[in-house]
């Protein structure tokens, strides 16, 4: 046969067949296997050729299908051509059993129905080393409450390295679920044989009460055969396993902890840092608190946020929330933590009340109470607060200077002036009149607005500079200075704020003291700042008077 003709038989063998086959078989590569490893399913069609697909829908009640392959044969015998076409289908069953293989549609043919024998897997083997690769999986707790964190583990034994392969993730109904950290890898021996383990965790939290089950973990995949004579680098083979199906029993809430927010966790902790400040606390300096909550089991986001109950005679400003879950031996560790400004509005004594948080210990099945001890604290004068002013000078009286007086005569002067007209009695008869007819004649003052005090000017200027500045504390100390000026009996700018009749202007204290005890807080805009103070303090009235005040608390959790 020449070349050129063998050449043209085998392009013809590469066309479509658009005609029905004369023959389509299917076997198994065996008919008994167990649990977790996989089998072929081979469709043979005599002549070879192109078909589409088959349609492998039928097979998906009892087995898992991992994959498909194809493959054309051709050979030429004393001139005779024969092609075979085999589909490969790989399949790993889904239970124990006889299992039916259906007849399938392939190649304008239809296969013969097949059945296989599905053993359980076989334990023995696992502990006498007999097996290449197979799969483990586990609970930490095997017991325990709605919304404790137990601990899933998955563990792949390979006797050969891995080629490579793919492990499913778990799915389970009414649980969450997340991957702890990276795999694991390291080796471990049993049966007296040595495997490289692959472990991968997940933290599983469930979220009702009642038996659940976590469904099987599957792994397909090939291994390395070095010991393959006919490889230079080495054959692989197709290997697969199957873990075990584990069951889980949930525990309800317990009745009496309806009454709390329920916290199952393995250990739980609640803080205030900052109370024991050293040094006198004085008026309007802040005493800075920081509160943290953590908890071992638990993720942040089940923790409750975290406030500082309503302290008499203060202003809290909350800061940003810092906020994590990290992990600790395999269990979650979620963290809150709240930084608070206190700022003292009056002297004496400042009480923070106590603070409890009541959660579950899931260890000894009990409940439990974190607690923060009140701290009570002395509080003094603000400092810098100046003196009460002097009694002045009674006004003199309303009187006007003779006209023809060329300079003004001291109060002594005039003193002693009325004394001599009062000895002078006709002349006193005449002064009055003449002053009378003085006053009268005098022109009446020209209204005009309300302007500044000429003493605050200087000081309003100062404030305008600083409120066009980024500097907090200059805009606040700028600020302070100025209102301590119209009114000495002011100490912090939460009094200011008191006394003021425009909205606006204690919504920008109270902006400005945010951004000043709390340094993540909201800054307020220079430009706005320096219009509202623009034309002055508006205040409520003529007095000065003491105030404090605190913001709402906000209390995410029950306490005691």
């Amino acid at each position: 046969m020449t070349f050129r003709r063998v050449l043209l038989l085998v392009m013809l063998s590469l066309l479509p067949v658009w005609v029905a086959a004369t023959e389509v078989r299917a076997s198994l590569d065996r008919d008994k296997v167990a649990l977790g490893e996989t089998v072929t399913l081979n469709l043979r069609v005599e002549g070879g050729g192109m078909f589409d697909a088959p349609d492998l829908s039928a097979l998906n009640k009892d087995f898992t299908v991992l994959g498909t392959s194809n493959n054309t044969s051709i050979s030429i015998i004393n001139g005779k051509r024969s092609a075979q076409l085999v589909y490969g289908v790989a399949l790993r069953p889904n239970r124990v059993g006889t299992l039916t293989i259906p007849s399938l549609t392939f190649a304008n043919g239809s296969t013969q129905a097949l059945t296989l024998e599905v053993t359980p897997a076989d334990d023995r083997a696992v502990a006498n080393g007999r097996k290449d690769v197979y799969l483990e999986a586990s609970l930490d707790p095997r017991e325990a409450w709605v919304g404790e964190q137990v601990v899933y583990t998955v563990r792949l034994y390979l006797a050969s390295p891995l080629a490579n392969g793919s492990l499913d993730e778990p799915r389970v109904q009414g649980v969450e679920l997340s991957k702890i950290s990276d795999d694991l890898n390291y080796q471990q021996e049993k049966g007296g044989r040595r495997y490289n383990v692959i472990e991968r965790r997940y933290a599983l939290i469930p979220q009702k009460a009642g038996k659940l089950e976590i469904p099987p973990i599957a792994f397909s995949g090939e291994l390395v055969e070095m010991a393959d004579p006919d490889s230079f680098f080495g054959s692989t083979r197709a290997a697969s396993a199957i873990s075990q199906p584990v069951t889980l029993d949930v525990k309800a809430v317990p009745a009496e902890a309806g009454k709390t927010a329920w916290l199952p966790a393995r250990e739980l902790t609640l803080s205030l840092d900052g109370a024991d400040a050293r040094g006198a606390l004085h008026v309007g300096q802040t005493l800075n608190l920081t509160m943290t909550v953590q908890a071992t089991g638990l993720p942040y986001e089940a923790l409750p946020s975290l406030s500082l109950p309503s302290i008499d005679g203060a202003t809290v400003y909350p800061d940003k929330p810092v906020n994590g879950t990290r992990v600790i031996d395999s269990w979650l560790q979620g963290r809150r933590q709240q930084g608070f400004a206190v700022v003292p509005s009056r002297a004496g004594k400042l009480d923070i009340p106590a603070t409890t948080l009541t959660w579950f210990n899931v260890r000894t099945g009990q409940s439990e109470v974190a607690r923060i001890a009140p701290v009570t604290l002395d509080v003094l004068p603000a400092t810098g607060t100046p003196a009460p002013a002097a009694p002045q000078d009674l006004p003199a009286p309303n009187v006007t200077a003779p006209a023809a007086t060329t300079s003004s005569p001291s109060r002594q002067a005039l003193v002693a002036g009325g004394i001599v007209l009062l000895l002078v009695g006709g002349a006193v008869g005449f002064a009055l009149s003449r002053r009378r007819s003085q006053v009268v004649a005098a022109p009446a003052p020209t209204p005009r607005a309300p302007s500044i005090p000429s003493g605050s000017r200087g000081l309003r200027a100062s404030f305008i500079a600083a409120a066009r500045g980024s500097d907090p504390k200059a805009q606040y100390e700028s600020l302070l200075a100025w209102a301590r000026h119209e009114r000495p009996g002011i100490q912090t700018l939460g009094d200011v704020e008191a006394q003021l009749a425009s909205a606006e202007q204690g919504a920008c204290i109270g902006l400005l003291q945010r951004s000043r005890y709390a340094p993540m807080a909201e800054r307020i805009a220079g430009d706005r700042l320096a219009a509202a103070f623009r034309d002055g303090f508006q205040w409520k009235d003529s007095g000065p008077r003491e105030t404090g005040g605190a913001l709402a608390p906000l209390y995410p959790f029950k306490t005691d």
